[in-house]
């Protein structure tokens, strides 16, 4: 006689189940660091699109990281409060800010980046060196063909 799987215990078994709770996990150990620095997830977006792509318009930025416009104001204020950013006219359009990180901005980016480091290797503890790397580029390949 063949019997079927209870609802709860099929459903934990999905990938996609798996895999979100994976993903609230490696939130949650992440934004802890980040909170230790006094920043959320939005912050540290916004800090690593600047870095790497700066001087940036506001609008480009958001785009890029994925935040709401009017989220993204309140970001950049937050972190122009704390002296981490600088908004100055963009020499190609006066009509926009282009935004920069301050020396403390990137300060602040050295050292979240080694706390999500430190973040990304209590959730992966239980892998492999040859795990990690395969789970990473497993996932990369899964985000990267989205089905449509």
């Amino acid at each position: 006689m063949h019997t079927t799987p209870a609802p709860l215990s099929h459903l934990q078994t999905l990938p996609s189940w798996l895999l979100g709770r994976a993903a609230a996990l490696g939130h949650r150990l992440v934004s802890e660091q980040l909170a230790e620095e006094g920043v959320r997830m939005p912050h540290h977006a916004v800090l690593c699109g600047i870095a790497e792509l700066g001087p940036i318009a506001q609008a480009e930025l958001s785009r890029t990281v994925r935040i709401d416009p009017k989220d993204m104001v309140t970001v950049l204020n937050e972190l122009q409060a704390k002296k981490l950013i600088s908004r100055t006219r963009d020499p190609r359009d006066a009509r926009k800010n282009a935004l920069a990180l301050t020396t403390g901005g990137r300060a602040l980016l050295r050292r979240l980046e080694e706390r999500g480091d430190q973040a990304n290797d209590a959730l992966l503890a239980p892998l492999t060196p040859a795990e990690r790397k395969q789970l990473s580029a497993l996932l990369a390949r899964l985000i990267t063909t989205e089905p449509k």
